[in-house]
Formats: structure tokens, C-alpha cells, sequence
């Protein structure tokens, strides 16, 4: 319903625009028009004044699933994309007529132009409303905005091919769309390519970069997914953003024993994580960046000839940096998190790779999450930049990040660890005994709190649960 407000404003906008310019041979109905300047063409039908005026009707779901259709029709990249599942019994009209109210109130319709950026960031919203309330089902396709922020930062992917094989609801396409912008580039300059096993989740990554007119074409969806149906198998490119499922043993590794895109090494059937890895790689152009969200255990695990895999990406000179992030960044699990980034053909920093230890970074938002502020991702981001082009103004800092040899890893047995290498933090001369005492007790409560809550719900289950 969201999206269908958005598509609507848009077009509304542009609408007013050829009515003024038809005595200069505008026409408003010319479906041309609105292809010229990327906006969806709405038919009369569903269009959001027409739905607002029908909103109390009783058949106002058959309307809305008729609407759909409708736009499908004019729009082909929306083929089977909306949902048609607005006249089904367990929905109620009356609710339903609520919500188209609700959803075009006053604040949305007196933003004017600023209109379509607010219901943007609705919709996003929504996305992480949903990961929060359905946990590991709901989070699978979000990826928290400032871990995504971080990525496309490091990475810059201002022109040419960006590939995420697990796009989930696209934020790493509309992260990189709105980097191109804000750096005065052009959008038209980068190529989206994606896939999706979860036919839902493809959809709202659709609509979600439809909004945002961002050609998702080349997004691509099947139910096997890219392991077992790589659907863009012939693509190589310039940047692989993603955020695969952490430690996923479902991936069908049996099938796949001689695949052609584990050069590194045979990954364990158990765990997809360094199948992962190598399908990035597979994936990259001749000079392509590639920058990943992974498991903090794939730093370190030797399980099934993981040691083996990481050794030879190292010895390789693909791994150029590894990020340690500090916990309860995700939704959808509590286990710690790391970021990888693998170039091909480096030209600098032969033989180095940067490690950064981003652990005690990021801000509580509620008791359960943390997110990445700007000034951190602008410090981690900057520091990787100086490192990676050799700039002078490059130093490790103790506690924080360190370039190392590949020899000293190898010396450490190939482990990514970031602690390994950075060490501890200079001491402060101004270090508060007595705040850093009450914020640690105040997060010891904290996690009592929380550990009783848990506790309690586990009670009120086993009460539930009836023996024979």
C-alpha cells in the first residue's frame, strides 16, 4: 500500500506538471511522458485519489487487487511483482479502508516534492519494523542501514557493475544509488545485477528500488538459489556487496562437490560461509572490489578445511581488509559479526592487509541494538581510503587498526582475528575511574534485566506445555 502511495505521488507530481504545459503540446495520458522521465505510468484506476474515494466501499480489497493489476499492465518491470491479496475474507474492508486513509493523511500530502523521500524512508522503516517482529524470518532480507552505509562507503562504488547474489530487499542497491548521488556522480554510470530464492522478499526488493527508479531488471529470482541456479552466472562484476546468511548449513553443498567456483578450495557441506566467499570471487571482474558481511567465526575456523580455504585466500593476496563489528548490530542474531574485503590485481599494499577493530564503536538505539554512528563510519571508512592509497597520513593506532604482513599472518596460523594484531589502546591520561565504573554497572544491570525477562518467558512456556 506504501509503495502504491509512492508510485502515485510520483506520478501526480509529473501529472500537474503536462496539464500546466498543454497548450506547448504536453499531454498529461501520454504514457511516453512518464517514461521519459522514470516515472510509473498510474491508469486512472489506480490511481490514490481514486482508492481514497472508494475507501469505504465493501469491495475496496477487489479494487486495490484490481489496481495492482493494473499497474503491472502499463509497468512491465512490475510483472509479478505486486501482491494481489487484498480481497482475500481474513482481510477486513473496513480496516482496509483505515488504512488507504491513514497512509494518505495530511503529513504525507503537504510535503509536496519532499513527498516521495518521506514515504522512501516509510518503507523502510517498515522493512526494519518487520525484521525486528519476525526475528530471524523477517531480518534474513535486512541488512541494518549502517552496516550497509559502512560497506558502500569503504567500497565506492561510483561506476560500473554492482552484484549482490543474496539481495534480500535491495538496501545494498539503494545504498550505492544514493552514494553515486550525494557524490555528484551519475546514476546512470552503475548496473544493478542481483538474485533471490525467497519470491516475498524479491518483491520488496522490487518495489523497494522501483520507488527510487532504479533499474532492477537484472534482479533476478528462483527458488534454488545462487548456489544451486546461478542466474547470472556470466556476470563479472566491478563491486559485490552482500550480506549472506550467517553459518548456513542448508545450502546444498553436497550437490555441488565439483563446482567450478571453488578454486580456493572445496567448502564444507555444513556451512556456506566460504562457499560464499569464493562465489564473490568467482563473481569479480579482472580488477572488481567486493566487500561482505560474514560470521566473526569464519576469522578463525578450520572446521571441514575452512583453515585451508582462508590460507590460500590469503597467500593469494585477495583479503585487503578486515572489519571486527561491535555486537548487536543485527536483528536477526546475536552472533558477532565481521566484515571482509577481497580486491583482485591490487596494486598497493601488495602483500599487507589492514586490520580494524571497530568492536567499542556504535550507539545503544534500545536495549537490544547498536548501530554504527556517521562519525564511525566516516573514521573506519577514512582509515581504509588513507591505507589503501598509500597515503602518508596512514599510521596504526594501538586499540584500533594495523596493517600487517602477510608473513606475520601466516605466522599467527592464518588467523583474520583483528585483536590479534591491533593490541590495546593507549592509555589515557585522562581515563575516569569512577564513569567507566558506573557504565559498566549499569549495563551488568542491564544485562540482569534482561537475563530475568528470558528467564521468565521460558517459565510462562514450560507452563504451557502439557505431559502425558
Amino acid at each position: 500500500m506504501i509503495f502504491l502511495r509512492y508510485i502515485s505521488v510520483e506520478f501526480e507530481r509529473l501529472y500537474d506538471q503536462l496539464v500546466k504545459q498543454k497548450a506547448e503540446g504536453a499531454d498529461p495520458e501520454d504514457r511516453e511522458e512518464y517514461a521519459a522521465e522514470n516515472v510509473f505510468y498510474v491508469p486512472e484506476s489506480a490511481r490514490w485519489g481514486h482508492l481514497v474515494a472508494q475507501a469505504k466501499n465493501p469491495q475496496i480489497g477487489k479494487l486495490i487487487d484490481e489496481a495492482m493489476d493494473a499497474i503491472e499492465r502499463e509497468n512491465r518491470s512490475l510483472k509479478g511483482v505486486l501482491p494481489k491479496v487484498f480481497a482475500r475474507p481474513n482481510l477486513d474492508p473496513t480496516s482496509l479502508g483505515e488504512l488507504i486513509d491513514l497512509i494518505g493523511n495530511s503529513t504525507l500530502q503537504n510535503t509536496s516534492t519532499r513527498s516521495a523521500d518521506l514515504l522512501g524512508h516509510v518503507f523502510e522503516y517498515f522493512l526494519g519494523e518487520f525484521a525486528l517482529a519476525e526475528g530471524k524470518k523477517g531480518g534474513q532480507f535486512y541488512t541494518p542501514r549502517s552496516v550497509v552505509e559502512l560497506l558502500v562507503t569503504m567500497l565506492e562504488p561510483y561506476r560500473g557493475r554492482v552484484l549482490d547474489p543474496c539481495c534480500g530487499s535491495g538496501g545494498m542497491f539503494v545504498q550505492s544509488e544514493k552514494f553515486v548521488r550525494e557524490h555528484q556522480g551519475r546514476i546512470e554510470n552503475i548496473s544493478i545485477y542481483g538474485q533471490e530464492s525467497n519470491q516475498t522478499t524479491w518483491r520488496l526488493c522490487k518495489m523497494n528500488l522501483a520507488i527510487r527508479g532504479i533499474d532492477a531488471s537484472q534482479v533476478k529470482w528462483n527458488t534454488e538459489g545462487s548456489f544451486l541456479n546461478d542466474a547470472l552466472k556470466d556476470v563479472k562484476a566491478d563491486f559485490v556487496i552482500a550480506n549472506p546468511p550467517f553459518n548456513d548449513s542448508d545450502w546444498s553443498g553436497d550437490q555441488l562437490r565439483g563446482d567450478a567456483r571453488w578454486q580456493y578450495g572445496v567448502p564444507p557441506a555444513g556451512n556456506a560461509n566460504f562457499a560464499w566467499i569464493q562465489h564473490f570471487i568467482y563473481h569479480l571482474a579482472p580488477s572488481g572490489h567486493a566487500g561482505f558481511v560474514l560470521a566473526k567465526g569464519s576469522l578463525t575456523s578450520k572446521t571441514g578445511g575452512e583453515g585451508e580455504i582462508r590460507k590460500a585466500l590469503i597467500d593469494k593476496g585477495l583479503i585487503a581488509c578486515i572489519v571486527n563489528l561491535p555486537a548487536k548490530l543485527f536483528l536477526n542474531t546475536q552472533i558477532p559479526a565481521c566484515l571482509w574485503f577481497v580486491s583482485r590485481n591490487r596494486k598497493k599494499r601488495v602483500g599487507e592487509i589492514l586490520f580494524i577493530d571497530a568492536r567499542n564503536m556504535g550507539r545503544l538505539i534500545n536495549r537490544r541494538t547498536r548501530e554504527l554512528t556517521e562519525n564511525d563510519i566516516s573514521t573506519i571508512a577514512d582509515t581504509y581510503h588513507r591505507w589503501r592509497d598509500e597515503s602518508k597520513d596512514y599510521a596504526d593506532v594501538p586499540g584500533f587498526c594495523a596493517s600487517v604482513s602477510v608473513s606475520r599472518v601466516a605466522e599467527l596460523d592464518y588467523v583474520l582475528t583483528p585483536g590479534r594484531y591491533v593490541g590495546l589502546p593507549e592509555e589515557e591520561d585522562d581515563f575516569n575511574f569512577a564513569e567507566r565504573f558506573t557504565a559498566l554497572r549499569t549495563e551488568f544491570e542491564e544485562q540482569l534485566k534482561e537475563e530475568e525477562r528470558l528467564n521468565k518467558v521460558i517459565l510462562e512456556n514450560l507452563s504451557k506445555i502439557k505431559i502425558d
